[in-house]
């Protein structure tokens, strides 16, 4: 599902605030060892998800092709996602690339190598995550495109799903392009998410729910209320919009739009609403600790949305299980990898 061209002014803003990111992370102390940019070198990428199973079983850092992508999901799931969402987030070739070096790079600490992909993937909450978890690796059917969850990727998507060329006023897609590409260096997802929702980031990085009690603006909750279930319960993304389409009595903002998003895509608050990942935790491909990392340090691969998918419908396909170990076993989530 292809989006609509960025205008300029959002191209623009995503681009250079992409260029900072990137010249910031070539300056990032790297971890030893061998590298995804060693590996693009290779004359041959692997190109199926059997040879990337067999690259992973046999600890081998190698280039993939772009025709690859990555997502995580509980070991019984028949779907990429939870069966209600319409879309699923995956990881390009790119971060399966990094995975097959965090691999041979942690052999001897396989929880580091689990956790590790989760932490890059961007999942909060790592420290008591104990769900058994897959890495797929897949291809996509013939024709499927992924998108790019940039802010005007995203708000292709809802112009498509609402049915609504116009879903939300210019206004309040520029505030939330200028939240997420006009933050400082030391400001990361978390503040930009703080600065539109009004959640507060010290709250949110302890788990807690968004609510008027954390200081969620009025619009986000209501927004987050009319849509209802989220498709991690008993709601689907249709659903979820339909319900906001239908029940929402307020001002289309920012807020409202970052509502939606939370409640109905399962676009999070470390989401960086420029297609790269993010966590708060160490970067398992820097040496250091989360403390000591620089912002521009913690923000990894490139992320897409594809269409949600039975596992068995996909044209190839291999679940890897991911060793989680202990919970109490991560410190290295705080004091780095290495």
């Amino acid at each position: 599902m292809p989006t609509r061209p960025a205008t300029t002014a959002h191209l623009l803003g995503s681009v250079a605030l992409l260029a900072v990111v990137l010249t910031s992370c070539s300056s990032a102390t790297p971890a030893p060892s061998a590298s995804p940019s060693a590996a693009t070198a290779a004359a041959d990428c692997i190109a199926s998800p059997a040879e990337y199973q067999a690259a992973w079983d046999g600890h081998q850092v190698r280039c993939v092709a772009p025709t690859l992508y990555g997502t995580t999901s509980g070991k019984d799931s028949a779907t990429l996602y939870p069966e209600g969402f319409s879309f699923a987030w995956a990881g390009t070739n790119a971060n399966l690339e990094t995975y097959l070096v965090l691999r041979k790079r942690y052999a001897a600490e396989p929880a580091e190598v689990g956790i590790g992909i989760l932490s890059y993937v961007g999942f909060p909450g790592l420290a008591e995550f104990d769900t058994p978890t897959n890495l797929n690796v897949y291809t996509l059917p013939e024709g499927v495109s992924p998108i790019v969850p940039s802010i005007d990727g995203w708000t292709q998507v809802l112009d498509d799903e609402l049915g609504s060329p116009d879903a939300f006023p210019p206004q309040a897609q520029e505030e939330l392009i200028a939240a997420y590409t006009g933050l400082g260096k030391d400001q990361d997802a978390v503040d930009a998410f703080q600065q539109v929702t009004g959640c507060r980031r010290s709250e949110l990085l302890k788990g807690a729910e968004v609510s008027a009690a954390i200081g969620c603006k009025k619009d986000f909750l209501k927004a987050v209320q009319a849509a209802g279930p989220s498709p991690y319960d008993s709601g689907t993304t249709a659903t979820c919009l339909t319900n906001f389409q239908s029940r929402y009595q307020g001002p289309h903002s920012a807020a409202a739009i970052r509502g939606v998003l939370f409640q109905c895509f399962d676009a999070g608050f470390l989401n960086t609403g420029v297609a790269r990942g993010y966590n708060t935790y160490a970067n398992p491909m820097v040496c250091g600790s989360a403390a000591k990392e620089r912002v521009a340090q913690r923000v990894t691969g490139r992320e897409v949305i594809v269409p949600n998918a039975t596992i068995a419908s996909l044209p190839e396909h291999v679940a890897l299980p991911l060793d989680l170990g202990r919970p109490q076993a991560r410190g290295f989530l705080e004091k780095g990898y290495c």
